[in-house]
């Protein structure tokens, strides 16, 4: 039975959605008019490497099972969805239109499936140990959270990286390092057997008889996206630098024994929260997986493009920590030099006008 499903983001949005697509269920991504029409003109391709392949294959949304259309966030009839996946950057929930129609999401009791790095504040709710600590701080705008119901709200460790290429049009993803997405559960169970359908659905696919990576897992536990934390707060934050961003490869394998420590200390946040060791991913896959990942994160890239906002898990884990009585010096630091390489940007935009 194909399911109708709402993604907030054509970029990263678009990964989740050629999966969904290949399993024959039909997505509505949202984005920017200009793309929308991109998109419902020529559909998506997703550029995604098979295993044992030498190289990508081009996933072209057009010859999919599932249909695919792009609409504008003012003209989103919300009546046609099951599920909505949460998959633009934090700060990209301000925008007038996009705050309109997360109050309309929230007022229909739809279930909200995050793929962000960011955890929306409603899912911080449902951990006891973060319910009652003051987070906002992290967030561009803490209220865009408020009218939603936690139970309603998941999300899925956003593990695969994928960009844009800059030289290609708004509807390419290139998908660099091909992990799962795994997901926590919501705390109804019917919309549970919604995500473990999609998620055996998505398993089954083939393409020319091979495996398809990047899956939808799920799990029981509210503590398996967190172990994202570990490597953001390892990589992906320290390729924001005082000077160019530097890939993430480097930030991690520049000085392997204080990367390890920055990421047992974040672990370590996660089990004072109620996290089981089997739900964190060991400190040595991660570094291989940095091995291959030879380009700045896409948090310091649109810091060295002049972005005057980003996702700050950076900041949220560093709050959270102090909240905890675990501060941590190399977190301290790093949030301080997100901080101060975004003030840049505002003091030059603010003299430049």
């Amino acid at each position: 039975m194909a399911r109708n499903i709402l993604i907030l983001g054509a970029s990263y949005g678009s990964l989740l959605a050629t999966k969904l697509l290949m399993a024959g269920h039909n997505v509505t991504l949202v984005c920017r008019t200009k793309t929308a029409e991109l998109i419902n003109r020529e559909g998506t391709e997703v550029r995604i490497k098979l295993r044992d392949e030498p190289a990508h294959r081009s996933i072209f949304s057009r010859d999919l099972p599932g249909k695919l259309d792009a609409t504008s966030p003012d003209k989103v009839d919300l009546s046609r969805y099951e599920l909505v996946a949460l998959a633009m950057q934090e700060p990209q929930y301000t925008n007038h239109t996009i705050r309109v129609l997360m109050i309309k999401i929230a007022a229909a009791n739809l279930p909200c499936l995050s793929i962000m790095n960011m955890p929306p504040l409603p899912y911080l709710k449902r951990i006891q140990g973060l319910a009652g600590m003051d987070l906002e701080e992290a967030y561009t705008n803490a209220q865009v959270w408020e009218r939603f119901k936690p139970g309603l709200v998941t999300l899925c460790s956003p593990d695969p990286q994928a960009f844009r290429p800059p030289e290609e049009a708004a509807n390419v993803l290139h998908v660099g390092l091909p992990t799962n997405f795994k997901a926590a559960t919501f705390e109804d169970e019917a919309h549970n057997k919604l995500l473990r359908e999609l998620e055996a659905d998505i398993d089954a696919v083939r393409l020319d008889g091979q495996d398809v990576p990047v899956k939808l897992k799920v799990f029981d536990s509210l503590f398996v996206p967190l172990a994202k934390w570990s490597m953001l707060l390892t990589g992906n934050y320290r390729c924001i630098t005082p000077s160019d961003p530097q890939p993430i490869r480097d930030a991690v394998h520049g000085d392997l024994a204080l990367s390890k420590s920055i990421y047992t200390h974040v672990d370590a946040i996660a089990l004072r929260l109620g996290a089981d060791p089997q739900d964190q991913v060991p400190f040595e896959k991660y570094a291989k997986a940095a091995e291959s990942l030879l380009k700045p994160s896409s948090a310091a890239r649109a810091v060295a493009s002049g972005a005057p906002f980003i996702e700050r898990v950076d900041l949220l884990v560093k709050l959270i920590s102090h909240q905890l009585g675990m501060p941590n010096a190399e977190i301290d630091r790093t949030v301080q030099v997100v901080d101060q390489k975004l003030s840049e940007k505002i003091v030059v935009g603010g003299s430049s006008a």
